[in-house]
């Protein structure tokens, strides 16, 4: 039987990382909706299940959106400082990993805990999910796949992209921002392995230290050589910068001049097969497969300056050419989302449509791999939710 006029202050559909921030801080009688079976399971999976839960060196470089400037407001209101403020409030042990990235020393499941103890009375449905919401007077009128009506002075966005699927993403925040006129910004899959068709499988399983560039972006990280493709931190972070057609350049030496290495080995060593040189050098693997592919023959002495410089720029300036990405089924975020240009960057609300509010990663703002998404959750969450606590004391 359907059920009228349920009235809530505050609707939050999803109750991630960014819902359940938001619900911490708007007050008054608040209601979280999510179809999945737990709250904050992006959460719980993250990090090897120890979530990275934000980055110490952060700042707006670190985002791409169609507006760079839109998270400065967020970002600085609400900072990594502030949420690693609450992590020890709770007590909660966490250590830095690599390149500010910061980990709960046990599980993941403590920041669930953590988020749910500063949400309060804040009442949550899972396994439900909203079938319509439509303006109604000063708030909103929603109904729920079980035929429910409820009404609410507020409603909030935060359930998400596209992206890992089989964990309940869909489309249904874009949906909502186009029913209501709110621009979207073309979406696609970020932080994901590429493919290369059948091109690396003889390479599967090898892994280094490389520098990946792309569309003027370029990362110092690990590199995983897949039957598929490519992956490794390095990887995830190109994809972001990726689009069909251009090609990414591998760097498998950053750490120096090769060149004046190579040439130094001449000197001493001439008679050594260069491959075998290589191979001290790289994985054996890798240089067995480039030197099939390039031709390399013979010993060090027999290769000029020339021949030597040929032989570093196949391995300092390796252009690829993608054939695609792995897709939203292994994506860590969606790039692309609600225009910013819509909303606003203080309060995350509408500009167009009172008491609407889009917040985390369904808006059109895409992190880094190492904790940078989950900031922009807790930051945009907070904004929301304090604008709206704001309004209700007023």
């Amino acid at each position: 039987m359907d059920t009228v006029n349920t009235a809530y202050d505050t609707i939050i559909l999803g109750a991630g990382a960014a819902g359940m921030m938001c619900a911490a801080q708007a007050g008054g009688r608040v209601l979280l909706i999510d179809q999945a079976r737990a709250v904050g399971e992006k959460i719980r999976i993250s990090g090897g299940g120890r979530c990275n839960f934000t980055n110490m060196d952060l700042g707006a470089d670190n985002y791409i959106s169609q507006n760079p400037h839109f998270v400065k407001s967020a970002l600085s209101r609400y900072s990594q400082w502030d949420f690693i403020e609450m992590v020890a409030r709770h007590g909660i042990a966490y250590h830095e990993k690599t390149l500010g990235q910061l980990f709960c020393d046990g599980s993941a499941k403590q920041i669930i805990a953590m988020l749910l103890a500063e949400m309060g009375g804040a009442e949550v449905r899972l396994r439900t999910t909203v079938a319509s919401v439509t303006k109604s007077g000063a708030g909103f009128t929603v109904t729920l796949d079980s035929g429910e009506v409820l009404n609410c002075g507020n409603f909030v966005v935060a359930c998400g992209g596209k992206s890992i699927p089989k964990m309940g993403a869909s489309g249904l925040g874009y949906q909502i921002a186009k029913q209501f006129g709110l621009p979207i910004t073309q979406t696609r899959a970020g932080l994901v392995p590429l493919t290369f068709g059948d091109m690396f499988k003889p390479l599967a399983g090898v892994a280094l230290e490389a520098r990946v560039s792309c569309n003027g972006a370029s990362f110092d990280e690990a590199v995983l050589f897949t039957h598929r493709g490519l992956s490794g931190p390095a990887i995830l972070q190109i994809s972001s910068y990726w689009v069909e057609g251009i090609p990414i350049t591998l760097n498998l030496w950053p750490q120096g001049d090769l060149l004046e290495k190579l040439r130094a080995e001449r000197q001493i060593s001439g008679r050594r097969d260069i491959s075998t040189k290589l191979a001290e050098w790289l994985p054996k693997r890798l240089i067995a497969y480039l030197a099939d592919l390039h031709g390399w023959r013979g010993n060090l002495a027999d290769h000029s300056d020339v021949a030597l410089a040929q032989v570093v720029q196949a391995i300092t300036a390796w252009q690829l050419h993608p054939s695609g990405t792995e897709g939203y089924r292994t994506a860590e975020v969606t790039l692309g989302g609600i225009g910013t240009d819509a909303i606003s960057s203080k309060t995350m609300q509408a500009k167009s449509v009172p008491g609407l509010y889009f917040i985390g990663e369904v808006v059109d703002v895409t992190g880094w791999l190492g904790g940078y998404n989950f900031q922009w959750a807790w930051a945009s969450g907070w904004a929301a939710g304090v604008a709206i606590s704001a309004i209700s004391q007023g």
